[in-house]
């Protein structure tokens, strides 16, 4: 298994227990520029009443417990749907390196399908950007948990 899809399907696994705890199904993983998972985590907003527990956010600020250091340059963050605007910043603010997400987000995508917030230019970062690695498995979690709801 290529390593995207080695960390994707652990973000997935995440993105599961996510769903177990009745919040939006989203995973992240984040590793270095050796391939050491730093942290993995899911969205938690709704278990830790905290609007900015998503996914992403939770490994950013466990990865910086474990670095001693809030600087993630060289390291890579794997997500099952694109960041949203909260999120992109995070990933500016962190100078994480890479970012590698399964599903475009329509509605709320701040990495490439609405918004490009990492290549803005007056930000002067660049973030490379993988998209659609495990898409199909990335929103059929996602359905299953939306058609569970309705």
């Amino acid at each position: 298994m290529r390593p995207d899809y080695k960390y994707m399907a652990m973000a997935l696994e995440e993105a599961e227990l996510a769903m177990a705890q009745d919040e939006i199904p989203v995973g992240a993983v984040l590793v270095d520029s050796t391939g050491r998972v730093l942290s993995k985590g899911h969205n938690e907003r709704e278990s830790l009443h905290d609007a900015t527990a998503h996914a992403e956010i939770q490994v950013i600020r466990e990865a910086g417990k474990i670095m001693g250091d809030w600087h993630l340059t060289g390291c890579t963050l794997y997500v099952t749907l694109e960041p949203c605007p909260m999120c992109a910043g995070a990933l500016i603010m962190a100078k994480i390196s890479r970012v590698v997400y399964g599903l475009p987000d329509a509605k709320t995508g701040a990495v490439e399908s609405i918004f490009n917030i990492p290549g803005h230019p007056a930000l002067h970062q660049n973030i490379e950007v993988t998209a659609g690695i495990m898409e199909d498995e990335c929103h059929e979690i996602l359905m299953r948990f939306f058609k569970k709801r309705r």
